[in-house]
């Protein structure tokens, strides 16, 4: 493809993904206030941790019938939320779909080996963003419990839309983006950059970092979020150390049986590299294979 058709595919994939997002904050804004069967609307899912019995004594009834209930101190505050919640979360449900257009544009420049490791780390990478996102809805509850907390008796508390949504959300996101940090190591690993040896050796320093890290990250600043996300993070670093040891020994094991390790430093590597095309098959064979009567003798040339 010419530069220009390349510009075209790309707009074609990106408009592709833009509408889906679009569809998408549509159903979030109509989710936001409306039950989908036994699934309870957005509204509900996201007042969940704040309307729990245990926050009861810390929340001051606003309502006639003293239901849980959030303030909107502006005229079209609730409007603003519903349209930016409903807009991350149709994003997230149909991530499939537009993230495939993405997927569609760059994979042709892929070798068939690069589009494996792509769909593993992508496919990881889904896996611990949900897994950090719904650790953190069950943190939010404690995390509340501890900071409405401190006034006491003397305080009631009665949060507005806009900033307990931020809250939430903003958990929602770092938890799970901190849980993408082990993969990128497992990456690095990877890529020869960081090796096995070199993580056991900052072991210490690096669960220090994560504590350190975890008490920065978290919106909250109370103790039981901060410990939670560093408790968790400690665990999957240590299985990220774990997975790069697995693999390096793999990898001296390959290095040792193809004598790799008893060459000089003045002495060349051999070197048997043989092309090939995006789906890994080499079209050198298949050239030759097609075409028998091109074959060359090399013993007779000589």
């Amino acid at each position: 493809m010419s530069l220009k058709e390349h510009l075209y595919e790309l707009r074609y994939r990106l408009g592709l993904a833009m509408l889906v997002i679009a569809v998408g904050a549509i159903f979030g804004f109509i989710w936001f206030q409306v039950r989908l069967g036994p699934i309870p609307s957005l509204g509900d899912i996201l007042t969940g941790p704040y309307c729990q019995p245990d926050l009861e004594k810390y929340r001051a009834k606003i309502t006639n019938d003293g239901t849980c209930a959030l303030l909107q101190t502006e005229p079209f505050e609730i409007f603003l939320v519903q349209l930016q919640v409903g807009t991350a979360a149709g994003a997230v449900l149909l991530s499939p779909l537009w993230l495939y257009q993405i997927w569609a544009f760059i994979t042709p420049g892929l070798y068939q080996k690069e589009r494996k490791f792509a769909r593993m780390f992508v496919s990881a990478g889904a896996l611990l963003f949900v897994a950090g996102a719904v650790l953190a809805y069950l943190v939010v509850p404690q995390g509340l419990k501890v900071l409405l907390g401190f006034g006491g008796d003397n305080w009631v508390t009665a949060l507005t839309g806009s900033k307990y949504i931020n809250f939430v959300i903003t958990m929602l996101f770092i938890f799970g983006v901190s849980f993408l940090l082990p993969l990128v190591v497992v990456m690095l690993n990877r890529a020869g950059v960081l090796s096995y040896e070199r993580l056991s050796k900052w072991r210490r320093g690096l669960l220090m970092g994560l504590f350190v890290f975890a008490a920065i990250a978290t919106p909250g600043t109370d103790p039981i979020s901060m410990v939670v996300l560093a408790l968790a993070l400690s665990v999957l670093f240590e299985m990220a150390i774990q997975i790069s040891r697995v693999h390096d020994k793999r990898k001296a094991r390959l290095r040792a049986a193809e004598g790799l390790d008893e060459l000089d430093d003045d002495e060349a590597a051999p070197f048997n590299y043989v092309a090939s095309d995006a789906d890994g098959n080499d079209p050198g064979e298949k050239a030759i294979a097609s075409e028998p009567s091109k074959r060359v003798n090399y013993d007779d040339a000589t």
